[in-house]
């Protein structure tokens, strides 16, 4: 003698499952794209510097930017003409 409530349970925890696993790969995959999206912002290019393999030029600062290991520094241009 089958019984009809236990199917009934055994499905609902069946679907629940694969609803979780789904769920948990979703996450993961917004959080991977936030991560890569984050890492790009922190470019030397984005945050309006210029990568230089030596010292920067007159005028400018070095910055913490992510640049590549032939040129290491993040050189930014530093704007003293305030107000006017």
């Amino acid at each position: 003698m089958k019984k009809k409530g236990v199917e009934l349970s055994m499905n609902l925890i069946i679907i629940a499952a694969i609803g979780l696993l789904v769920l948990v790969i979703l996450a993961v995959l917004v959080i991977n794209s936030v991560n890569s999206t984050n890492n790009g912002m922190k470019s030397c290019n984005v945050m309006g510097g210029i990568c230089e393999s030596t010292g920067c030029a007159a005028g400018a600062t070095i910055t913490n930017g992510a640049c590549a290991t032939t040129k290491p520094n993040c050189c930014k241009i530093i704007d003293v003409n305030i107000g006017g």
